[in-house]
């Protein structure tokens, strides 16, 4: 177990990263809005799966292994990018009203996968899981991967309330654009305007110094 003092400070400082825009926010809150609340509740479960692969790598050693080898920064990045830029293309073909149709054309299981492919394909995820999590194991207290885990576990948690919220809060521009016909085929164009952000911004992200 971790001191009460030590637990404290990692949850005011993963509080505060998560209020951090990032794209995990821009994410869940643009399938809210196409998808409806379901969407996005869906899209912060897919995120809190790959926190907990990302939990269960970093206490494996297997994050840092992929980290020390140069070339996979690149190699995530661009595969992640180029999974955005597919899931933009797919956006743009739907057809039929987001607000009312967006679960029938995107099953649910489809947005919680979507969602977790691209958390695991965002090579800053793999360094912040890298990074942050060592900096709370305390010597002593119990052995590296237990400590990992429980902290990886209270970071995905805590993670998964905040997405969630996220979502409905998406759900509910949704509903407010969904009624209106010249702004509801926005839906479309937003959501692939978002994704095509993302994989710009993976594209033009520097190399780890």
């Amino acid at each position: 177990m971790l001191e009460p003092q030590t637990l404290a400070i990692f949850l005011g400082a993963a509080t505060l990263l998560l209020l951090v825009p990032g794209p995990n926010m821009l994410f869940v809150v643009s399938h809210g809005v196409h998808y409806g609340w379901r969407g996005g509740v869906a899209a912060a479960l897919g995120i809190g799966l790959a926190d907990l692969i990302l939990t269960l790598l970093t206490a494996a050693g297997v994050t840092g292994l992929a980290a020390a080898w140069p070339p996979s920064f690149d190699l995530i990045r661009y595969c992640g990018a180029a999974y955005l830029l597919w899931m933009a293309y797919r956006s743009l073909r739907s057809v039929g009203p987001p607000a009312a149709a967006g679960c029938e054309r995107a099953p649910l299981q489809a947005v919680v996968l979507r969602a977790m492919f691209n958390s695991l394909l965002n090579p800053k995820a793999l360094l912040f899981f890298i990074l942050f999590l060592p900096q709370f194991v305390v010597p002593g207290e119990g052995t590296l991967a237990g400590q990992l885990l429980l902290l990886g576990g209270l970071l995905t948690l805590l993670a998964l309330v905040f997405h969630a919220a996220l979502g409905l809060f998406g759900g509910g521009i949704g509903r407010a654009l969904g009624g209106r016909e010249r702004l509801g085929g926005l839906h479309r164009w937003g959501l692939a305007g978002v994704l095509g952000l993302l994989a710009l911004r993976l594209v033009l992200m520097p190399r780890p110094g």
